[in-house]
């Protein structure tokens, strides 16, 4: 049965005992970052590599927004300006979209082309004056409706490429004073002002097929919990957001979450999600949670099918005909 897991890896190739520990737990992807890259060649090898492990056509995810958020970088492949350049520097909403159609179908074609399927994009967080700058330049815009508009072209320009969006940062990471990734924010919003602004953008977007959440205690939500680990904050997700989609968590791995990492692992599984996504690549790590993470349930298997199904051609075919 395919674990409801995705797993980074070291380096630039899965090591013996990385293509053991993956033929045996049998996640349902992985995921790629810089440490991971350096030629077309040695991508596609990896990303092929990776699926015999598991003897499947598993999904493989990257971060390619553009700007400071991009895994695939020059020489081999396009400087991407940020979203907020390429928003700035087109007062022309129809030109704009345009834009941004053309730049993710260009992503979706390099993604492609080395095997992977899956891009963490777009970011429909709804950015806010003081917030920490973790989302800054990577927001779409500054309203809800721009947000949501641009956003619903960049996922329609990658799955014409057959690369699957993914919609982030759910219920939404524009407010947050910190950086998810050091430590836990707190947004003390109240539901008028989150409903009024943060969500709308998720909402627009709740036909997605995958999405992600935030490691972000929301007090208007769930005052004890970040809404990865809070049942109540995936009900307002699944509820009154409308999204029913794969969920898979943020980097289980990131400092906003403290405890062990079988804890983290049940919490946010018991709270609604349907994936433990963990990225650092550490092996003690993604032992532990193989230890602790259970096979996807009948509901996360039938949204799981919906979203590969809407791959146009298996990546790895592509990527060989490259």
């Amino acid at each position: 049965m395919v674990q409801a897991a995705i797993y980074g890896l070291e380096g630039l190739a899965p090591s013996p005992d990385e293509i053991a520990f993956f033929r045996d737990a049998d996640p349902w992807g992985f995921i790629l970052f810089a440490r991971n890259i350096d030629t077309p060649d040695q991508v596609r090898h990896l990303t092929g590599a990776l699926r015999d492990a598991v003897g499947r056509d598993a999904p493989i995810l990257i971060d390619q927004e553009g700007g400071r958020v991009q895994r695939l970088r020059p020489p081999h492949w396009r400087q991407w300006p940020s979203m907020r350049d390429l928003v700035e520097g087109e007062h022309d909403e129809f030109t704009l979209q345009t834009a941004i159609a053309a730049r993710y179908a260009a992503i979706a074609a390099e993604l492609i082309a080395v095997g992977i399927d899956v891009n963490c994009v777009p970011v429909l967080d709804v950015p806010q004056p003081n917030a920490h700058p973790i989302i800054g330049d990577r927001a779409f815009g500054q309203t809800p409706a721009d947000i949501a508009i641009r956003g619903r072209e960049a996922a329609a320009a990658l799955l014409d490429g057959g690369v699957l969006p993914v919609i982030k940062h759910l219920p939404g990471h524009g407010r947050a004073l910190a950086d998810s990734h050091e430590s836990l924010p707190r947004v003390t919003a109240t539901m008028d002002e989150l409903r009024m602004t943060d969500f709308l953008p998720f909402r627009a977007m709740r036909d997605a097929a995958l999405g992600m959440t935030a490691h972000i205690v929301y007090d208007a939500i769930d005052a004890e919990a970040c809404a990865t680990l809070s049942p109540t904050a995936i009900q307002l997700i699944r509820e009154e957001l409308g999204f029913d989609g794969l969920l898979m968590t943020d980097d289980i791995s990131m400092g906003a979450l403290d405890g062990p990492m079988a804890d983290r692992v049940t919490n946010a599984l018991a709270a609604g999600c349907d994936l433990v996504l963990h990225c650092n690549g550490e092996m003690p790590e993604m032992q532990a949670i193989a230890s602790n993470v259970v096979a996807l349930t009948e509901v996360a298997q039938d949204r799981s099918d919906r979203a590969l199904a809407l791959r146009r051609a298996s990546p790895q075919e592509v990527a060989h005909a490259v």
